[in-house]
């Protein structure tokens, strides 16, 4: 279980980073255009997030789509590697939900209290 979750550190990192680039492109943009409010800011942080939904989606999936032979894998070595699978598919799953949800949320308020 910990070399899953060792494992998992360094690929769910990818999501969030990717995730953080565009919302840093779009605050960018929006500052470029003029003098940046609060509406513009949530404006900018969702068509950021949604920037590039696919390729975000699709990462996370086929790194999912990956681990689940192994999981329903029977044989040989089969018990130590669903322990390695099981929890980088929960963590996948759960980085998808804060990379989606949570990560916009909170780069929202960390950029809207620089704002006035």
């Amino acid at each position: 279980v910990g070399v899953g979750f060792i494992a998992l550190a360094g690929v769910a990192v990818e999501p969030g980073v990717l995730m953080l680039v565009y919302l840093n492109h779009a605050w960018d943009d929006l500052v470029a255009s003029g003098k940046p409010d609060k509406a513009g800011l949530h404006r900018a942080v969702i068509h950021g997030a949604a920037l590039r939904l696919r390729p975000k989606m699709m990462t996370v999936v086929t790194i999912i789509a990956g681990l689940l032979p192994i999981m329903w894998s029977e044989g040989t070595g089969s018990e130590v590697m669903q322990r390695i699978a099981a929890p980088m598919i929960g963590g996948m799953v759960s980085a998808l939900v804060l990379t989606l949800l949570v990560l916009p949320a909170a780069y929202y308020l960390w950029r809207s209290r620089h704002l006035a």
